[in-house]
């Protein structure tokens, strides 16, 4: 029968005429292994805990993967077309956990389970959606054979009826020969009976998985019919399972698979059929009483039922953080999964919010994931705060939040990944930022810009960020600019113009005085930031960290006013820029980031008209006044001010 497989095939002798329940569990000795309680075995268990559900989900079929690098897990799980949900969750769980017990260190293994081959289950370390797989295989076969004076007639019928399945296995329907009617299955699924003299009927069932393309399933159904001709030919049933695709025939019934199969379709919108009995004189005399009395009785369960409900829910809203329905919410299990469980080799980053993780959510869906820090005193009002503002909005320019995760005390994030990390970890790092040209902080500030604007205007909320500042842009594999962190974000009236707080919140050199002296925040506050991160950009310093040798000046704004004073503002210009960019263009740009950063928020333009001039040279520009902190100013700060030099962010969302 050929060259001897490294993969065990199983090979089972079927007993004609008597039904039978077969399961083929199949452990790949060829595709590797993995150590015990390494990363990809609680993948795999974490999978394993949560594949019956998202089966049942996706109405029977799911291909998914946990984890990352070389501890992902990737994972199908099918079952047959017209499953019962429960059944299907059913077989699901038990197949999983069977190839769990069976296949102890194998990173590959597959099973076909259930009576009807009811469910199907993969597991692999490599990607295998949409690729056709047909080995390893395991093989079943009746001992018993076709007379010999039987066979050529016998072979006419099976070859009609596998030729007539295979043409119409991908049209999701298949013609039955006993009846005029199309009985449709679901894709790469048939199943069919042909009447043959001698022995009553041939049966056969064909099914691959739902991935395959309709050429890749077609050839792995006919290289199981090859595989049958050439070495079980003559014998009365055969099954043949492969990673990718099971055929089977019988002479009998198998499983119950065909028990409907020329059951005429059901009407639409019929109701299922009762019982009818006869109902006695006797029991139509129910006294007028005794119904009353239940009905009372109905009445007053439902009133206290009611009433619980009612109480329950004042209860609940009392106690949980109460999120919009603009946001999905994630089980904790799964972004547990999505991330190796928080693993040091996908985290992220860290921040006054907590931690960050990178991950993958099954449907391949890259994530970033942040995890509030069980020690953070203001944790659950940011958390609640950030949910609330980010659903809402919906801009290009900002990072979008793609769920949320409540379990105990673990309050989780969940944005859409952004490949090129933060503004600052390019523009603060000599050797990071040359990547930086030009015309790439030019795009850069206009999306900033523009996602700003939105906050302020255009969105159906008026948002003030609050913390605007170049560790909270992210860039994109494009290094377009999404805004982040919206812990401390602010939602005013369409008619509020100003709010004050008792407690400042924010990093200091992006705050501007009226924040930091009085607690008073409008879009102003935003404006001011945003003229920071224009002069950052350009330049490639830190404002907070700016220092100038003679001692006079200790802020890059300060600097940049001096500049401005002595009319040689070139002179701010980053060098690894200076050779490539239009000189006038990006000194327009330094004298629009002067006149956000004026100490007087009435004198600083709004953001709509910042746009105008940032993307229209023509628009005359107003000279700009003294910016706020200018050296010696720092006396007039609020000591009691709650702010950091060090770009952490310590945040209270409460009102005065």
């Amino acid at each position: 029968m050929g060259k001897k497989s490294s993969v065990s095939i199983l090979c089972i002798i079927l007993i004609s005429f008597s039904p039978i329940f077969v399961s083929a569990q199949i452990c790949d000795e060829t595709a590797g292994t993995f150590t015990p309680n390494s990363p990809y075995e609680k993948n795999r268990l974490l999978f394993n805990s949560t594949l019956a559900s998202n089966v049942t989900a996706q109405a029977g079929y799911f291909n998914g993967s946990i984890g990352l690098g070389p501890d992902r897990v990737y994972a199908l799980g099918m079952c047959a077309p017209g499953a019962e949900p429960q059944a299907c969750s059913n077989c699901i769980q038990d197949t999983s956990d069977s190839l769990l017990k069976s296949c102890l260190n194998q990173t590959d293994a597959f099973e076909w389970s259930g009576e009807e081959f009811l469910c199907f289950v993969r597991y692999s370390s490599k990607s295998f959606s949409g690729v056709l797989a047909l080995e390893p295989k395991a093989v079943f076969n009746n001992v018993l054979d076709i007379g010999k004076e039987n066979q050529k007639e016998f072979d006419s019928v099976w070859d009609g009826l596998k030729g007539r399945m295979i043409t119409g296995l991908n049209t999701s329907s298949v013609r039955n020969n006993s009846s005029s009617s199309l009985s449709s299955y679901g894709k790469n699924y048939a199943k069919d009976v042909a009447p043959v003299p001698v022995y009553g009927n041939i049966l056969v069932l064909m099914q691959c998985t739902q991935d395959l393309s309709s050429n890749d399933c077609t050839l792995c159904i006919e290289t199981n019919v090859d595989y049958y001709k050439k070495w079980f030919h003559g014998k009365r049933g055969v099954i043949l399972l492969r990673p990718s695709c099971f055929f089977r025939w019988e002479l009998y019934n198998f499983s119950g698979a065909f028990d409907h199969i020329n059951d005429p379709p059901p009407l639409l919108n019929s109701p299922p059929a009762a019982n009818l009995t006869d109902i006695t004189k006797k029991d139509k005399k129910v006294s007028g009483g005794i119904i009353a009395g239940i009905v009372v009785v109905i009445v007053v369960v439902i009133v206290l039922i009611c009433v619980a409900i009612v109480m329950f829910k004042r209860r609940k809203e009392k106690q949980d953080i109460q999120l919009p329905t603009e946001s999905i919410q994630f089980s904790f299990k799964t972004i547990e999964a999505a991330t190796s469980n928080f693993s040091e080799a996908n985290k992220l980053g860290a921040g006054g919010f907590g931690e960050v993780y990178k991950g993958i959510l099954m449907d391949g869906t890259e994530v970033a994931v942040k995890r509030l820090s069980k020690a953070a005193g203001q944790g659950e009002r940011e958390f609640k705060n950030e949910v609330v503002v980010v659903a809402k909005l919906q801009h290009r320019n900002l990072v979008r939040l793609l769920g949320f995760s409540l379990q105990g005390e673990e309050k989780l994030l969940v944005y859409e990944f952004v490949h090129n990390k933060s503004l600052d970890y390019f523009l603060f790092d000599a050797s990071k930022r040359i990547q930086l040209d030009w015309t790439m902080r030019h795009n850069i500030i206009g999306g900033i810009s523009r996602g700003i604007l939105y906050l302020h205007q255009d969105s159906r909320l008026k948002i003030i960020h609050r913390d605007l500042k170049a560790s909270n842009i992210l860039l994109d594999a494009e290094m377009n600019p999404k805004i982040a962190d919206f812990g401390t974000a602010r939602i005013f009236g369409m008619n509020q113009t100003v709010d004050n707080t008792s407690k400042v919140v924010g990093t200091f050199g992006y705050m501007p005085p009226e924040y930091v002296i009085h607690g008073q925040f409008s879009m102003k506050s935003d404006i001011y930031s945003f003229g920071v991160m224009i002069l950052e950009i350009i330049s490639g310093k830190k404002n907070s960290s700016f220092r100038q040798t003679d001692g006079l000046v200790n802020n890059l704004v300060t600097y940049v006013w001096r500049l401005w004073e002595n009319k040689s503002l070139p002179d701010l210009i980053d060098p690894g820029i200076k050779e490539d960019c239009n000189i006038d263009e990006v000194v327009r740009y330094i004298h629009i980031g002067l006149l956000c950063v004026q100490e007087n928020p009435a004198d600083r333009p709004t953001m709509s008209t910042i746009h105008q001039m940032l993307t229209t040279s023509t628009i005359s520009l107003p000279v700009p006044l003294p910016p706020g902190f200018l050296f010696g100013n720092r006396s007039r700060m609020n000591s009691s001010c709650t702010c950091s030099v060090d770009e952490a962010t310590i945040t209270d969302v409460n009102p005065r």
